[in-house]
């Protein structure tokens, strides 16, 4: 398989960018494809004359080098929109899947390669069918590595508004975020421009511009084995992961009407009485997802004044602070009238169990009209800052479909409380 680096089929800014080509292949399997992954991919149209291609050759890694990244990218000396073909070869002659990026400036392994290995890459272009090789020889293997993880399971269904979160076993210095940001790869099909924002320098999420579509397919690869993410340590391996998009399940709840308004695929298809957080521990307003699901869990409060230990039921949480939707019935007499909870979303037993069963870890919840505003980094809050805010958090320039310019810094992310409302 080939690769994308940060951004979607539409981001093409980044040396080590690779463009989904599925939705436009003509393939019918539905799985995605990446620009370069077949052996006639990149390069300019066949009507374009030879002679007025440059010719390819490696910029780096150059002949003989070694202790080569585990997680480099041959590097093209030849202008972007040349028709270069990359092979890759180690010792024994086995190829190495890979493809060539989106600017045609750069070929990108598609799996890490191995430590202390020798390997061949060799690059024809139009007009130059002998072509340039170089040898190079990888690093051994480093003594320190860091772990890196993804939130994101193989083979499972997410919301629309599932971010991919990232964490790092080490924090990645302020002055290493850029070259780390362009290998954690993610593709879709159908194509959606995306982007990372940095909470800090040990957590990094990736949403799309508007919520996923239904039905997307999503591929991700955290190319980091062998690449040096602090001062001392490199990436332990590559992460991968594949994931798909279902049902567009969004539920809205209004302080002012103290009602809960459920919708699947834009139709409304319920509507339910809640009691929300009282004055002393109001509930959190913003955009906010389901981060976690269980169909019982044990809250104790923290608060000495105002001690709880109670099982509940149908918990879906939605801030890493502790505000979750669940089973209220000693609430009912007050839900659709007045706020009696400790932050979180009181609804009935049934109400509590239909929600369960209707939504997924992803799904869209939005809270309106309460007096305490959604703390940033609160959970998975990727979408209560608009776009144009969002890519101010990555380390790269914004993606090609938008204005707005990268800020120097982000906020840092709150740290997750083991304590939970009720």
């Amino acid at each position: 398989m080939g690769v994308s680096a940060r951004a979607l089929a539409t981001i093409a800014a980044l040396t080590s960018v690779v463009v989904l080509a599925a939705g436009c292949s003509g393939d019918d399997s539905g799985k995605p494809k990446w620009s370069g992954a077949e052996p006639s991919a990149g390069g300019p149209s066949a009507s374009a004359s030879a002679a007025e291609l440059p010719k390819a050759a490696f910029a780096a890694p150059t002949d003989g080098s070694s202790n080569v990244s585990t997680a480099t990218e041959l590097s093209l000396q030849a202008e972007p929109g040349s028709n270069a073909q990359v092979s890759l070869t180690d010792a024994a002659g086995a190829a190495v899947n890979g493809g060539l990026s989106a600017d045609g400036k750069a070929w990108v392994p598609g799996t890490q390669l191995k430590y202390g290995t020798q390997y061949t890459a060799t690059v024809t272009s139009a007009g130059d069918t002998v072509g340039k090789k170089v040898t190079f020889t990888t690093m051994a293997k480093p003594g320190k590595t860091v772990n890196v993880s993804t939130a994101v399971a193989d083979n499972k269904t997410y919301g629309v508004g599932m971010p991919i979160v990232v964490r790092f076993g080490s924090s990645v210095p302020q002055e290493m975020r850029a070259a780390v940001e362009k290998r954690l790869i993610v593709s879709s099909n159908p194509p959606q421009v995306g982007t990372w924002y940095w909470f800090n320098g040990g957590e990094v999420h990736y949403r799309p511009k508007e919520y996923w579509q239904s039905g997307t397919k999503i591929n991700v690869r955290l190319a980091v084995g062998g690449l040096q993410l602090t001062k001392t340590g490199w990436g332990s391996k590559d992460v991968t992961s594949t994931f798909s998009i279902g049902d567009k399940i969004v539920m809205t709840t209004d302080d002012k009407t103290h009602q809960m308004t459920v919708e699947q695929n834009g139709q409304v298809i319920k509507t339910m009485p809640v009691s929300l957080g009282k004055a002393k521990t109001p509930s959190s307003s913003g955009n906010m997802v389901v981060m976690d699901k269980n169909q019982s869990e044990l809250f104790v409060g923290t608060d000495p004044d105002d001690p709880y230990r109670e099982t509940v039921y149908w918990t879906q949480r939605m801030t890493s602070g502790g505000e979750y939707i669940h089973s209220a019935p000693w609430s009912v007499g007050d839900q659709g009238k007045r706020n009696v909870s400790h932050g979180c979303t009181n609804v009935s037993e049934s109400n509590a169990k239909f929600l369960y069963n209707l939504t997924k870890i992803g799904d869209v919840v939005i809270v309106k009209n309460t007096t305490r505003k959604l703390a940033w980094g609160n959970g998975w809050t990727d979408w209560d800052k608009s776009w144009d805010e969002f890519v101010k958090g990555s380390a790269l320039p914004p993606p090609a479909d938008t204005a707005a310019s990268p800020s120097a810094s982000a906020p840092a992310s709150a740290n997750p409380s083991v304590s939970a409302s009720n």
